[in-house]
């Protein structure tokens, strides 16, 4: 084997135990197709000797069945002999109509409620989307599985996520490190789900290019955002100046989602949040859908509906006594 050549080949984003089957078998099956090759498969990396020509086949079957993984959340036999013969890849299984995208490690992100499944209804017929509603209601995220969609499927060339800089009640205080790690603890969220649904060193690539973007709202001032999906989460945050500003980044083939939730806002008086006003003045403006999420679509822990359900009740039992206690000063 005069003209071997080594090739490590990364498995982005499919969980090897999946992908190799049980005891190995799938990548037994996949040895035997490729006879003049030496695989040898640790964790996430298979490592490749042999003829160069016959290597890359190797790693584009690969690229291929990994692709077809991550769409589809699972492999078969059959799906192996159909790759690595270099046949069409086809599935034959139910379409799952609620499925957003096919996320990490054969992660499924469904649209689990009947509000997510209006969000990604509404998706289809609306460039601009509002989301409002309890925390844990799966609204951002749910926006953000859309926002990876449309990029996989070509539809946009960058996603940008964006949120205001404004303190949840403690004080950060001054953090070391330049601009981005300053406002890091303010977009993690955002990180977490794009963690969920785009391989780690994928995304590193797309942060690194500007395929992906996070900064905070200040960020957004003169610029216009042509084919991108756009997400402005914690919305109830903004003002109403600083939330027109926003909107009219809007560029061409551009699709807009504002998430919050108006139960949480942490600017200094309620009354400066511009959410809830904007919604009121763009309500019946086409191409514009509203979705307001509630209890019911709290999917996080069980706990979390009991816990939202107690301080709407405390909220609402002190505004009464407040407005009791205003009408016996009159």
């Amino acid at each position: 084997m005069t003209d071997a050549v080594g090739r490590e080949i990364l498995i982005e984003g499919a969980d090897p135990r999946e992908l190799y089957g049980p005891q190995n078998a799938y990548l037994e099956q996949i040895k035997t197709l490729h006879p003049t090759l030496k695989i040898v498969a640790r964790g996430q990396t298979l490592k490749v000797l042999g003829p160069e020509r016959e290597t890359q086949r190797f790693a584009r079957h690969m690229d291929a069945l990994v692709a077809y993984y991550l769409k589809y959340g699972h492999i078969s036999s059959q799906v192996i002999d159909q790759c690595f013969s270099g046949g069409a890849l086809t599935d034959d299984s139910p379409v799952d109509k609620d499925v957003i995208v096919y996320g990490n490690s054969g992660n499924i992100v469904r649209a689990r409620t009947v509000n997510q499944q209006r969000l990604v209804k509404l998706y289809d017929h609306n460039d601009l989307l509002f989301a409002v509603g309890p925390a844990g209601s799966g609204k951002t995220y749910t926006a953000i599985a859309l926002a990876v969609r449309a990029l996989k499927e070509r539809q946009v060339r960058r996603i940008i996520l964006t949120r205001p800089a404004v303190e949840a009640g403690e004080k950060l205080g001054f953090l070391p490190g330049d601009m981005k790690e300053k406002l890091d603890p303010y977009l993690q969220p955002l990180y977490d789900a794009l963690n969920d649904m785009i391989p780690p060193l994928k995304l590193q690539k797309f942060l690194e290019e500007g395929t992906v973007q996070i900064a905070p709202l200040a960020y957004m001032r003169g610029r216009t955002l042509d084919n991108a999906f756009v997400i402005l989460d914690e919305a109830q945050n903004t003002t109403l100046s600083q939330i027109k500003m926003f909107l009219t980044r809007m560029g061409r083939n551009a699709k807009f989602i504002v998430t919050g939730d108006v139960t949480q806002i942490d600017l200094p008086r309620r009354s400066d949040s511009g959410l809830v006003r904007t919604m009121e003045i763009l309500r019946r403006i086409e191409g514009i859908g509203i979705v307001e999420f509630d209890r019911r679509d709290i999917v996080r822990h069980p706990l979390v509906k009991y816990i939202v359900d107690a301080f709407d009740r405390q909220t609402a039992g002190g505004a009464d006594e407040s407005e009791e206690n205003q009408t016996k000063k009159e």
